[in-house]
């Protein structure tokens, strides 16, 4: 009969020293060039975005709205006797990178320019389970809309609907662009008359644009520390 033990083939295990254990645990923690170019980087760039915020704290109301965060999502939120407004937004991708920084000429570096974030917003005005809702995005720059020629709205009016209950995709919705020139012009009054004029609309840039500047300095502080602990 066969004797496992006997028959069994021996193997030499060369013995691994705790210096070699070391020198791999080192190796694989070790930064790669790209990676510590990556952090000197990230840390000059950290410097200065932050040295160029306007606002350290993004405020909590705004014209009599509250305001409200969600990660990249915005909203704000006013009631009245028999009606809420809620104004949303969502900050991604909202800051042209293909327009020309506006130039401030009061500014000590007048020329440096401020990319500006505009985002798109939906304004919708609840009333018991209805709901009148409005997309509006920022024109490209002022100019006259509706019928009358002497409006100059840094904003318009691209999509309007009307529900009952929740909004679904089957709900009806017309483009602005359609509609007759005289009730845009009265939509638009009627939006101005709910607080949501020019000058709101201004602000919503301003808010816009800070809260999507803190965020990229919160996105460049996160690679910071993803690539420098490993």
């Amino acid at each position: 009969m066969c004797n496992r033990q006997n028959d069994a083939i021996s193997f030499a295990v060369p013995k691994i020293q705790n210096s070699q254990i070391y020198g791999y645990e080192c190796n694989r923690n070790a930064h790669t060039k790209a990676e510590k170019e990556l952090v000197e980087f990230l840390a000059e760039e950290i410097v200065a975005e932050k040295k160029a915020q306007k606002l350290k704290t993004i405020p909590t109301e705004l014209d009599g709205f509250k305001v409200s965060l969600d990660s990249a999502e915005v909203t704000l939120q006013k009631k009245n006797q028999n009606e809420e407004i809620r104004i949303s937004f969502n900050i991604n991708h909202t800051v042209d990178s293909n327009s020309e920084p506006e130039i401030d000429p009061q500014s000590d570096n007048a020329d440096i320019g401020e990319m500006k974030s505009k985002p798109s917003f939906t304004v919708d005005i609840v009333r018991g389970n209805q709901t009148l809702g409005f997309t509006c995005s920022f024109n490209s720059e002022p100019g006259a809309s509706g019928a009358d020629d002497s409006y100059n709205d840094i904003f318009g009016i691209d999509e309007i609907t009307f529900y009952e209950g929740e909004h679904s995709d089957k709900v009806y919705a017309v483009a602005g662009e359609i509609i007759d020139g005289y009730l845009y012009d009265l939509l638009m009054n009627y939006l101005e008359e709910k607080g949501i004029s020019n000058g709101f609309a201004e602000k919503i840039i301003e808010l816009s644009t800070n809260y999507e500047h803190t965020a990229y300095v919160s996105l460049l502080e996160g690679l910071s520390k993803f690539t420098s602990n490993k």
